[in-house]
């Protein structure tokens, strides 16, 4: 139980500071529910945290169902990294890349890749999207990073039709970044236990 609330802290911790401090202020886009809950904020200016929650909830409904210990392990990472990432709003006004869009997007990247693949390892979600790929990657035996990575993708593009003002190279930059962080990760820590 330590390891995991540790975990849950220290993931959670990563993940809302690289969207605070590198994403948001850089007006960059993640994927997944972390994707929708930021075009949530940019197109309406709700906040992220809220909208991943409530987002996410008909998912871990399914992984109620599915597999309880997804369900019990995950509803911990979603409560607690989407309330850092509202909690952590304030240093959102500092930009420490300081505007340089690629710097932000690889910096923020790591951070939340990083944060991800340690919840992850754990068998915890920070939202739907990552618990479904957990589930995928466990009926699949696949890499849960790659499948992060596609549906990733996929709210991406839909984030550039609909929001302009968002970085889309960028964006995609960081998005592999953080499927290759958290696949890194992954392949290295799993391998090690």
């Amino acid at each position: 139980m330590l390891k995991k609330a540790i975990a849950i802290l220290l993931g959670s911790i990563l993940i809302a500071t690289g969207i605070n401090l590198f994403v948001i202020p850089n007006h960059l886009l993640d994927g997944g529910i972390m994707g929708v809950g930021l075009i949530a904020k940019y197109a309406l200016g709700v906040k992220p945290g809220l909208t991943i929650i409530i987002l996410s909830t008909p998912l871990y409904l399914i992984a109620f169902f599915y597999n309880r210990s997804f369900f019990y392990n995950g509803v911990h990472g979603l409560l607690v990294s989407a309330l850092f990432i509202d909690f952590f709003h304030p240093i959102s006004y500092w930009n420490p890349s300081g505007g340089f869009l690629l710097t932000g997007a690889i910096i923020g990247g790591v951070f939340i890749g990083t944060g991800v693949g340690i919840l992850l390892l754990n068998d915890i979600s920070t939202g739907g999207t990552d618990l479904l790929a957990l589930i995928l990657s466990n009926i699949t035996a696949i890499n849960a990073g790659i499948f992060i990575f596609l549906i990733d993708c996929m709210v991406l593009l839909f984030g550039w039709f609909t929001i302009q003002k968002v970085s889309f190279s960028y964006s995609l930059i960081m998005v592999i970044t953080i499927g290759l962080t958290t696949t890194g990760i992954i392949s290295k820590f799993s391998k090690a236990n």
